[in-house]
């Protein structure tokens, strides 16, 4: 059986990080019932939840229930509201943020070596770091810093 091609609007939420995972499990009477409330919109499931209970007075576990989602997660959300508005509500990327095992030492050592030594080779460098700095990195990883260091300058 061939694949349905998403729509539009399924493609929109899911390029902004919008797409609700579940949202047959969003079984609040406003998202069965009325077109504009979108249970693939993670975001507005979201909002709607702790608005249904900031506003209307339902219980925290019959709203997170109703939204499909467990109570933590519903406290979660809230915190995220408080503390950051609609955005905060967006789910962020995983993993790092930032390189975490080359400090910025490191990086420095490499481009001074590489500036002292321009025939150094990526494995030379790996080697560099794994004597002088006592830890293993990928050459990949040293191959990025380097070249980030070029898109600054």
């Amino acid at each position: 059986m061939a694949k349905r091609s998403p729509d539009a609007k399924t493609q929109a939420l899911k390029e902004h990080g919008c797409l609700n995972p579940h949202p047959d499990a969003v079984r609040d009477d406003l998202f069965l019932s009325n077109p504009f409330f979108d249970p693939r919109d993670l975001l507005q499931v979201k909002y709607e939840m702790l608005r249904r209970v900031r506003e209307d007075g339902v219980a925290v576990s019959h709203a997170a229930a109703s939204f499909g989602v467990s109570r933590p997660t519903w406290y979660q959300a809230q915190r995220a509201y408080e503390a950051g508005g609609l955005p905060a509500l967006l789910p962020h990327r995983p993993g790092p943020r930032q390189p975490h095992k080359l400090s910025d030492a490191v990086v420095e050592a490499l481009r001074t070596a590489k500036s002292e030594q321009p025939t150094l080779s990526v494995r030379d460098l790996v080697e560099l770091v794994r004597e002088r700095f006592g830890m293993s990195v990928h050459r990949r990883s040293i191959e990025r810093a380097l070249a980030r260091g070029k898109k600054r300058s």
